[in-house]
């Protein structure tokens, strides 16, 4: 028998304070777990110039270079337990990047998000949301007719009920598990939260089903696209309306499509601004390979009232009880995918709303458009918009758009099947 001081140590619990950043991954830094709670009101310290690592991970451009420190500081509402092969589960916390006097950072994704939440706060409003989120799940072998089939749910295992029992550790309510329509292709959609919880929770249901698949000996691939000629992987939000009391607000039978004055003003401001915000919610070249015609995918500027190929998509009301409609009631947006941080995309979409609520714009007013070809022409909107300029604020926007040129100059001359298959190997 070995003597106990023989034996190996058991592996140390660790904790992960991160958010999603620029590139819609999730990064920061870990610490032992049992000095996380002295460690609650200063986090960690980062760098300026860790905002710049690109999705391939080097930094290819900053404006900071090696000076500079920040506090990531995890809110203590937004932990998660990760599965961690042959160790304790890693105790995720997700935060913000704050100056060293505890100020918000101008440039931190999630102050982004929060700010256009409290500038909707202030109009009388708040945000339910949630996000679906296609996957492809390598842990399954393609087969013909498998599109929504039962073979194809039975095929993929204990995957799919090991990632709806994780999001429940993690107190979010799995809405739906479902094999999806392209090979391999699964999605998974939580129940609807409030503000800055949704985007939180995207995060979170994100490296839920990494690390599962990653524990089956597989890998749950998010990248817009997999193979060029291939079915996308869209990020879909659904969001309404509440109102201060958090009742709804976004459902007015004798309105517009069903909305409310105040929804169809949210509407129209968001599809006036979509061709500039695309280049934050589908924010990678791969992305606008999704985005073409005959791909179940949006190609216009277009509100439609349940149509799967519209950018802005009035969901349909199931049953006919008036006292669930209005809180059934809910906008699709799918110009979005998982190379996209949820705080950015969910923000760029708040932003955008509440631009509509203020100037009280008029979805009538509104003219048909298409979506831009591709992230170059995405990010030349993006810059010359003066509302994107404003809700970012000047150093953020300068900072975003110098990030994704970076990006966009380290695939010069990259063929689309070598793309995919990069943007697949990272997401």
């Amino acid at each position: 028998m070995r003597a106990m001081s023989d034996m190996p140590p058991s592996p140390e619990p660790l904790a992960f304070i991160g958010t999603s950043d620029l590139a819609g991954l999730l990064r920061g830094k870990s610490i032992p777990l049992a000095e996380l709670a002295a460690r609650m009101g200063r986090g960690v310290g980062i760098t300026h110039s860790n905002i710049m690592m690109s999705a391939f991970g080097p930094i290819l451009d900053t404006p900071f270079g090696t000076a500079g420190d920040l506090m990531l500081v995890p809110d203590a509402s937004a932990r998660a337990a990760i599965p961690a092969p042959g160790a304790p589960d890693i105790a995720l916390l997700l935060g913000d990047f704050l100056t060293l006097d505890g100020s918000p950072w101008a440039c931190c994704p999630r102050g982004f998000l929060r700010r256009g939440l409290d500038g909707l706060g202030a109009a009388g409003f708040g945000l339910l949301a949630t996000f679906e989120q296609e996957m492809v799940y390598t842990g399954v072998e393609e087969r013909p007719g498998a599109p929504y089939s039962l073979d194809a749910l039975r095929r993929q295992g204990a995957f799919g009920g090991l990632l709806l029992a994780a999001m429940r550790g993690a107190r979010i309510a799995p809405d739906s598990f479902l094999a999806e329509y392209g090979p391999r292709q699964y999605e998974v959609t939580a129940g609807p939260a409030l503000g800055v919880r949704a985007a939180d929770e995207a995060v979170i249901v994100r490296e839920l089903a990494r690390a599962v698949a990653a524990g089956l000996g597989h890998r749950a691939v998010l990248a817009p696209m997999v193979e060029p000629r291939g079915v996308g992987n869209g990020t879909h939000i659904h969001w309404s309306l509440v109102d201060g009391a958090g009742e709804p607000a976004t459902h007015d039978p004798a309105g517009m499509h069903g909305l409310s004055a105040a929804a169809g003003h949210f509407v129209a401001g968001l599809l006036h601004h979509l061709p500039a915000i695309v280049a934050v919610t589908a924010p990678s070249p791969v992305s606008y390979y999704r985005l073409r015609p005959g791909r179940w995918a949006p190609t216009s500027v277009d509100l439609g009232v349940q149509d799967r190929g519209s950018a802005v998509r009035i969901c349909p009301i199931y049953g006919t009880a008036a006292e669930t409609a209005a809180r059934q009631f809910n906008v699709e947006f799918r110009v979005a995918d998982a190379t996209a941080s949820p705080y950015l995309a969910l923000g760029a979409l708040v932003h955008a709303g509440l631009d509509g609520l203020r100037a009280r714009r008029r979805l009538s007013d509104l003219a048909p458009a298409a979506l831009p070809g591709s992230l170059a022409d995405a990010l030349d909107l993006f810059a010359d918009s003066a509302a994107t300029r404003d809700w970012f604020g000047a150093e953020f926007h300068a900072l975003y758009l110098r990030f994704k040129r970076a990006e966009l100059k380290a695939l010069g001359g990259t063929d689309e099947a070598a793309i995919c298959a990069r943007y697949a190997a990272i997401y």
